[in-house]
């Protein structure tokens, strides 16, 4: 699908899908993290809430782990704003994934049990009160609780969420926006219902990085995130930088950061998160330490021998997850014309596309502790059933005599 260009520049476009929102929603609150992008709608939807006399929800989900920089800047935001928004800064725990540690692939934020290695104390503006919420589980998955708490919030009436997530940033955020099968509010495609009640709303969404550092130089009464300004000495383009928690599958790119920006915050985080060094010392190498680039098989290994050498390897509890999804990846392509097997290795270029299977495949994601194993199609499982799931590919590999 190309891109249409417009006459209209992207902040006149923003200002009317956010009147658009006023307009029509009974209900608005807005997702913010502090990062470049929603500090940037925060801006402009709270201009025009305070020329309205509106208050709007602010979400602020606290995930512990975070840059004392990032904290300090949401906390200068919402001084600024206090007249005009209902806030809920929520530091509860919440399951997360750590992409740094094959023997804990996740960690709890704001874990009660571990009170004493806290990364940091909850702010007195804080909601850690687990039956605040009456939705709330301790240990839900971060994507579980946003929508419960949109449809708490909303209280039955039309409710807008507003993201600033931008399509430019990756091909799924593009997706959310073109996607014609979804169902959207009054035929704007900028929009996606999440519940009966609440759509998502994206009115940044076409905006490129440059746009968003255009903004903050013609306003610069407008407070901006001073972990992007350090990043920027650090010698990152304004396309890698990123301030979220820096343990996902994507994020821990950056996670070498960490301890040169912020090294008293550091300690903490070593003792807290497991694999949080060792990520941050290799997370930048190619090849077989995380599964970067080009990675190479041990001497008289092929790929599928080296697979399963890495698989009896994990911890026990790892290994069968990902025993379930290596057995589903070539469960499926048997179906699909590979009745005895699939290929130790395709072409590269077929394997990039995803358009072959291979046992390189297989040994990539698993160098990359890609835990929900996007590199073979999957996608993250959002539900308890999650659980069930494990049990019943369990039970399909032993009645199939599957050796992994």
């Amino acid at each position: 699908m190309p891109k249409i260009y417009l006459e209209q520049s992207v902040y006149e476009a923003t200002i009317e899908r956010i009147n658009f929102t006023f307009d029509n929603f009974e209900n608005i609150y807005l997702s913010f993290s502090a990062g470049k992008d929603s500090t940037v709608m925060l801006h402009m939807v709270m201009d025009e809430a305070i020329k309205r006399n509106r208050t709007i929800g602010l979400l602020i989900v606290d995930l512990e782990g975070q840059y004392k920089l990032t904290i300090d800047h949401m906390l200068e935001c919402v001084d600024m704003y206090k007249n005009n928004i209902e806030l809920f800064w929520v530091a509860l725990p919440i399951h997360l994934r750590n992409a740094v540690s094959v023997f804990e692939p996740f960690w709890l934020c704001w874990d009660s049990e571990r009170k004493e290695d806290w990364i940091r104390q909850p702010n007195k503006l804080s909601i850690t009160d687990i039956n605040y919420f009456p939705f709330f589980r301790v240990g839900m998955e971060f994507e579980e609780f946003v929508p419960e708490f949109g449809e708490w919030y909303s209280k039955g009436k039309t409710t807008a969420c507003l993201v600033g997530i931008r399509a430019d940033e990756s091909l799924n955020r593009f997706r959310t926006i073109a996607s014609t099968s979804k169902v959207v509010f009054k035929q704007k495609q900028y929009t996606t219902k999440v519940t009966d009640s609440v759509f998502n709303v994206y009115p940044i969404y076409d905006w490129k990085t440059e746009d968003i550092w255009i903004y903050h130089a013609k306003n610069k009464n407008k407070r901006h995130n001073h972990l992007y300004d350090i990043m920027h000495k650090a010698g990152l383009s304004i396309n890698l930088q990123r301030i979220c928690q820096p343990y996902g599958d994507d994020q821990r790119r950056g996670l070498w950061l960490f301890h040169l920006i912020e090294p008293e915050t550091w300690a903490r985080v070593v003792a807290r998160v497991s694999g949080a060094n060792s990520g941050a010392l290799y997370v930048q190498d190619t090849g077989n330490i995380n599964g970067y680039g080009k990675i190479t098989k041990p001497e008289k290994h092929t790929w599928e021998s080296f697979s399963k050498l890495i698989l009896d390897t994990l911890p026990e509890k790892t290994s069968e997850h990902y025993k379930n999804k290596v057995f589903t990846f070539i469960k499926w392509w048997q179906e699909r014309g590979y009745n005895s097997g699939i290929p130790d290795q395709s072409p590269s270029l077929l394997e990039n596309q995803k358009l072959a299977p291979s046992w390189r495949r297989v040994c990539k994601s698993l160098l990359r502790n890609d835990y929900w194993c996007k590199g073979l199609g999957f996608t993250q499982h959002k539900t308890d059933a999650y659980e069930k799931y494990l049990k019943l590919k369990k039970e399909q590999r032993n009645n199939q005599n599957f050796n992994l």
